[in-house]
């Protein structure tokens, strides 16, 4: 076992420590700071970002070989984090427990402690960890003119003005497969520079929003679906993701049904807590999303993109077009036609 003690005035100093232990080579590019190693240690990578209004993220991509803990002393840089487990999973404790608590895959964890506190994170050995953790430092987020806390509910609000760190807070989340599309975005973001850097914030203040709401719902006491188990959830989220590559295919609930092993009911439920939509009306919203996304990126005639998509009907895709996004998919293509100037 590892243990790697940190004692960082901010997380890039956290990268460094951990560096420090395990190896690697810390590379950087317009703030973006990666960690690479590849040794008898670690394999994969750490990512640390600084984003304006000391909010931050660090980014676990990575397999240790033998178990590690990270022992951080809170300090006076003591973070509000909010992490999610895309991959893997691992333990968290405060320094004044002796348990520890599991965060398992598609769970959620947001923490903080008192300013003399200690946070120990206990990772698994050869295990692929596939780990979102945004931080935000109280003092510089509340500065920011957007930021509005008096909106959060009683408990995360007493959390976010705790700027004299008096208090430690944690909160084990349940499930959230909503929050896996979003960070997985977060590591395909194309482009260079700023530009970059300014898609993957965006990026973190949606991630951010859905830790929120699912602590919202939870102290609502919104529960999961009776009907399925997490197993069944993930299903679920496998078929919604299948759609959304293939949406052209012809799939019927019966099929979808028959493939998943789950009932028509189950499905119905699934789809309806994961996507707010209905079996048919989440392949129908993927299929109208696709073929605007058509339209704006190529030069094919909507009868074409009709067909592509698995419509069968231009008549019915330009009503259901129409009636989603308010013009007519003639009326939506000319509106992408910018003139020249002279």
């Amino acid at each position: 076992m590892i243990e790697i003690e940190i004692k960082a005035e901010n997380s890039k100093e956290i990268l460094e420590e951990i560096q420090s232990r395990i190896g690697g080579n810390i590379e950087e590019k317009w703030s973006e700071n990666t960690l690479y190693v590849n040794n008898e240690i670690a394999e994969g990578t750490i990512r640390y970002i600084p984003f304006d209004w000391g909010v931050n993220l660090m980014d676990y991509n990575i397999t240790f070989k033998d178990e590690v803990i990270l022992k951080m002393h809170a300090s006076e840089y003591n973070p509000i984090r909010f992490i999610y487990t895309l991959n893997g999973s691992f333990k968290h404790r405060f320094g004044i427990n002796k348990r520890e608590e599991e965060i398992e895959q598609y769970q959620t964890l947001i923490f903080t402690n008192k300013t003399v506190g200690v946070n120990y994170i206990h990772f698994p050995k050869d295990t692929k960890l596939d780990i979102n953790s945004i931080q935000i430092v109280r003092k510089h987020f509340l500065k920011k003119r957007t930021t509005n806390v008096s909106t959060l509910n009683k408990k995360l609000y007493e959390v976010f003005v705790d700027t004299d760190h008096d208090n430690r807070f944690a909160h084990y989340g349940t499930l959230n497969l909503k929050m896996a599309d979003l960070v997985k975005k977060t590591r395909n973001v194309k482009g260079k520079g700023m530009l970059r850097i300014l898609k993957i914030e965006a990026k973190i203040y949606e991630i951010l929003s859905i830790h929120i709401q699912q602590h919202n719902k939870l102290q609502q006491g919104v529960p999961l679906p009776t009907s399925l188990i997490k197993s069944e959830l993930i299903t679920v989220r496998k078929l919604g993701q299948a759609i959304l590559k293939r949406p052209a295919k012809d799939y019927s609930l019966d099929q979808l049904s028959a493939n998943s092993g789950l009932s028509q009911a189950k499905l119905q439920d699934g789809f309806k807590f994961l996507y707010t939509r209905t079996v048919t009306e989440y392949i129908r919203h993927v299929r109208l999303e696709a073929a605007r996304e058509l339209m704006t990126t190529t030069d094919l005639n909507i009868t074409q993109i009709v067909y592509s998509i698995g419509f069968t009907s231009r008549s019915y895709f330009s009503k259901i077009f129409k009636e989603k996004y308010g013009v007519t998919p003639n009326e939506f293509k000319k509106q992408l036609i910018v003139p020249i100037a002279i």
